[in-house]
């Protein structure tokens, strides 16, 4: 669930807020569709991967653009990728250095990304694309921008989290859906389950009345057992902080309190202090997401200290079946190549 998200978006008995903003959500909707059939307006000359989700919030996008480009590396592939940058100030295109920019910079997102191969910050993704292909990338792979019909996409993986679905199935801002389903799934080519629940069951039966191939994936952590040793203060300010405490009890770790901050939340020196007396308080260890560790990342004073003395509980995603994907990527190169 988003924590910045009406509650009511994610739950079924919606019939006063998500009625009353019905004749909105209706404008919407046609809006959104209409942009999803506009052509696009360019090509490039490699094939483009795009990682995307139906409603707004996170579905597990970031990691699984991970996921891909370690697999289009295997397969030969010089992949990059193109974000948005959200969160961030800068408009782009610019290639994400570490070195130069942070969080404040091009969003907390781009920077775990350009960890994993060439990553370029773009609203304007076709500004993107081209600045990538003159860097030599052979393979693109899209953080977000499934609902954007500017850039052509080869792949278009649609992320949904199996335990969260897309909420009451209503469009903004009755409810999390950026485009009404129908229209969505009409330009999928697969979709990427993420996880475990039932919430996400009418969903993949749309889906596979459409023709769409299901894929399933799951996010794991690293090093399990190093979380188990001390009791934790866990904090976070992502899509869904409860998601990220579950993963924490799941692995076994002590979890004694949690503190949750909105979404690419940008801490200052009063949460700092709040966070590191509380932890002191009660001999408790301080863990955080690894986005919210890179927004604290060359911070100075008291946000040096939060970042020095918390740690970041680092995930992966893991499709279950690699092999299946890997032919997906060899496909689309031959598509890419043909066109």
């Amino acid at each position: 669930m988003n924590r910045t998200a009406p509650d009511f978006w994610w739950r079924s008995d919606t019939a006063g807020a998500a009625v009353a903003l019905w004749p909105v959500a209706r404008l919407w909707g046609a809006a959104a569709t209409r942009r999803l059939m506009r052509p696009p307006r360019f090509r490039p000359p490699v094939p483009v991967i795009c990682v995307g989700n139906f409603v707004v919030g996170g579905a597990g996008k970031t990691p699984a653009v991970i996921a891909l480009v370690r697999i289009a590396r295997g397969r030969g592939l010089k992949p990059g990728i193109l974000a948005r940058g959200y969160g961030g100030r800068v408009k782009g295109p610019i290639v994400v250095d570490p070195a130069i920019y942070n969080a404040d910079h091009v969003g907390d997102e781009a920077l775990l990304l350009a960890a994993a191969a060439p990553t370029v910050v773009a609203r304007d993704r076709v500004a993107g694309a081209r600045k990538l292909i003159d860097e030599g990338v052979d393979a693109i792979v899209m953080d977000d921008g499934f609902q954007d019909p500017a850039l052509a996409k080869d792949l278009s993986l649609v992320a949904l989290d199996a335990g969260v679905g897309i909420g009451n199935g209503l469009t903004i801002p009755s409810g999390p859906l950026r485009a009404p389903l129908q229209s969505q799934l009409q330009r999928v080519d697969a979709l990427l389950v993420v996880g475990d629940g039932d919430a996400s069951e009418p969903v993949i039966r749309a889906a596979a009345r459409a023709g769409r191939p299901i894929v399933k994936a799951r996010i794991k952590p690293v090093r399990v057992r190093e979380w188990r040793k001390q009791p934790v203060l866990a904090f976070a300010g992502i899509g869904s902080p409860a998601k990220f405490f579950a993963s924490l009890n799941e692995v076994g770790a002590p979890v004694a309190r949690t503190v949750s901050y909105p979404d690419h939340y940008r801490y200052g020196v009063a949460d700092a202090a709040h966070l590191i007396a509380s932890a002191d308080r009660d001999g408790l260890r301080l863990v955080t997401t690894e986005k919210d560790m890179v927004r604290l990342a060359g911070k100075t004073g008291r946000l040096a200290d939060l970042a020095r003395r918390a740690d970041a509980f680092r995930v992966t995603l893991e499709f279950d079946n690699p092999v299946a994907i890997g032919e997906m990527i060899d496909a689309v190169v031959v598509k890419a190549a043909l066109a």
